[in-house]
């Protein structure tokens, strides 16, 4: 297809998706509603919708009395019959697609839905969104020239009963538009590959000839490809390799502590780094401006959002909130209900809100992914924060990290236990770990407090981790490859004693 036609279809429909964007930006509780409205009487039949009487909720109120907040454990059942091929359970459209969790919380796989609806509306939408409002914002852009690099963490897709299971980005390459498959590269076939160390060196020996203009993917298995790129061509840099570079389209870990190393091997500075939040449950929030690190709540993709401020989740006085209850700064677990039959479902992510009108969040971590065993309540959002200060101020790189407690003993106080990859060590080991130390308190009150004068906890105990011990790790889970993710903090141990075993 002539690029003069990529552009002007491409202008066409940027022009009236902006539009539409607009009306969320103005009314967004409005939308939210009136979706809310529409996911109940499109399911009132659904055998959920029955058990809860849909059919005569009429309004925000009745449905929060009505149906109650679950985890995926509470449906498992309804996700498996609808896998064996019953229908109409808690969506009417039949499901044919499941897609697999990669997450690291839970040992046990989560087969989530995906209906026609969520694949079309939700997936595909955010997908053509990104570039939109990538294209409103860059129109010098040249994306179209060439081709987009995808690394998804794919592999092959396996029926039973006539449904299809596997990782989202497998299904979404599956069912993928042909405007889509045509600006992509590799070819299905190399994406697919289910070996992950094959595919990787498939996927350099298939692209280097091409002419990518952006890459897309998750940023740890994102730079194993783009190094090995480079090892392969024996180039300086990737614009050695493809001069016509410009955008990197990136989700699913927090970008920051690879920005450095990206950086070098982009040394552009008017090359641009665009942010996206999307999950197996559904495609939430996208970068909306240039240079910027807050996301754009998407509030027309078929999720309705509920929230619990973390300061009273999992606890006695649990509050579920809307989205126009919402306050800047506070940190809160997302609850979604979706166009794929997921109702009033904690997806075990936590947000902050840094606006409001227009809605735009920063991903913080995860609900089971902070450490809380001395009343510190760390974050992700932390623990990135210090790694990253006391990395520049050692001259580092950190390839990985999970950190993990050191339960009280005795009269022994607690602390909390480091493992991390360097790919380029700090100046001085002691230093890194004074530094991390100090930069955690001055992110986290709490920590803070609990660390005067040895109170509560004592310094925390850090361990180098050997070159590769996180990948040797997600390989003997089965979990090598683009989605899977390494579990940062944990209240537990489990991960902490099972790396420094192969340490």
């Amino acid at each position: 297809m002539p690029l003069p036609i990529v552009n002007s279809i491409a202008s066409w429909f940027l022009k009236k998706r902006i539009h539409q964007i607009d009306l969320f930006l103005k009314y967004p509780i409005d939308v939210q509603d009136e979706l809310l409205k529409g996911l109940i009487h499109k399911a009132k039949s659904t055998e959920i919708g029955k058990q809860y009487d849909f059919k005569s909720i009429n309004n925000y109120l009745d449905f929060t009395e009505r149906v109650p907040v679950t985890s995926y454990e509470d449906n498992q059942s309804l996700y498996e019959r609808a896998r064996k091929g019953e229908s109409n359970i808690f969506w009417p459209s039949p499901i044919k697609w499941f897609a697999k969790s990669s997450g690291t919380t839970n040992a046990r796989s989560k087969f989530l839905p995906v209906s026609p609806e969520s694949l079309e509306n939700c997936h595909y939408a955010a997908s053509k969104d990104l570039l939109c409002l990538y294209l409103n914002n860059n129109p010098d852009s040249e994306l179209f020239v060439g081709k987009s690099l995808r690394l998804g963490g794919s592999k092959e897709l396996y029926e039973e009963n006539g449904t299809v299971f596997g990782d989202l980005s497998a299904i979404l390459i599956d069912n993928m538009p042909f405007w889509a498959e045509y600006s992509s590269t590799p070819s299905n076939e190399v994406s697919l590959m289910s070996d992950w160390e094959t595919k990787m060196q498939a996927i350099v020996d298939e692209t280097i000839n091409e002419n990518v203009t952006s890459l897309v993917g998750v940023p740890s298995w994102v730079l194993v490809l783009l190094n090995n790129v480079l090892e392969t061509t024996q180039k300086k840099n990737l614009f050695e390799v493809w001069p016509n570079l410009e955008a990197y389209f990136h989700g699913g870990v927090n970008f920051d502590p690879y920005r450095e190393q990206y950086q070098k091997l982009l040394p552009n500075n008017n090359f641009r780094y665009y942010e996206t939040y999307n999950a197996s449950e559904g495609f939430f929030a996208i970068q909306d401006r240039n240079n910027s690190n807050e996301l754009l709540l998407m509030l027309d993709y078929g999720i309705f959002y509920e929230f619990i401020p973390m300061n009273t989740y999992n606890t006695s006085k649990e509050k579920v909130i809307p989205l126009s209850e919402v306050e800047q700064g506070k940190n809160y677990a997302i609850v979604i209900t979706t166009n794929a039959g997921l109702w009033r479902y904690k997806i075990g992510d936590t947000v902050r809100f840094t606006s409001k009108y227009p809605y735009r969040i920063k991903v913080t971590g995860r609900t089971k992914h902070h450490i809380n065993v001395f009343g510190e309540e760390l974050i992700i959002e932390n623990a990135e924060s210090a790694l990253r200060k006391a990395s520049k101020l050692t001259h580092s790189e950190i390839v990985d990290y999970t950190a993990g407690p050191i339960f009280m003993e005795g009269k022994e106080k607690g602390a909390h236990e480091w493992i991390i990859e360097f790919k380029k060590l700090p100046d001085d080991n002691s230093t890194f770990n004074q530094l991390l130390d100090a930069f955690l308190q001055e992110a986290n009150s709490d920590y803070e407090a609990k660390r005067y004068n040895n109170t509560t906890l004592n310094f925390p105990k850090v361990h180098i981790a050997r070159k590769n011990l996180f990948k040797d790790w997600l390989k003997q889970h089965d979990k090598l490859g683009g989605q899977h993710k390494i579990p940062r903090l944990s209240n537990s141990r489990d991960f902490l004693e099972e790396l420094l075993k192969i340490n």
